[in-house]
């Protein structure tokens, strides 16, 4: 697989990481559901953001050479944040999108 595509999957998988790690911490700010009953799905987004930010850490390895690939990932890391963080302030509802969860 070309060196492009393999970055432009770790991009994706790091802004999905940071958002339901996100949805996990602000998740009253986000969902219509009350805090009192999220405890389950909450525990469930920061475990597959978690897994997300592994398999995107994997992807800029398999990039590119690993003293590049941690550059880059961390890169990837701080914009995916800032991305997030700014969805976050101004459309909280945006993330709602990206969230594997059903709210009830």
């Amino acid at each position: 697989m070309p060196e492009s595509l393999w970055l432009i999957i770790a991009a994706v998988l790091s802004l999905t990481g940071m958002t339901w790690l996100a949805l996990a911490m602000h998740w009253d700010q986000v969902m219509p559901r009350p805090a009192s009953r999220a405890d389950a799905p909450r525990r469930t987004l920061r475990g597959f953001g978690t897994v997300m930010l592994a398999a995107s850490a994997v992807a800029s390895m398999l990039a590119d050479r690993p003293s590049m690939a941690v550059l880059v990932w961390f890169m990837l890391l701080a914009a995916s944040a800032l991305t997030v963080a700014l969805a976050l302030a101004w459309r909280p509802a945006l993330l709602r999108v990206l969230c594997p969860l059903r709210a009830h």
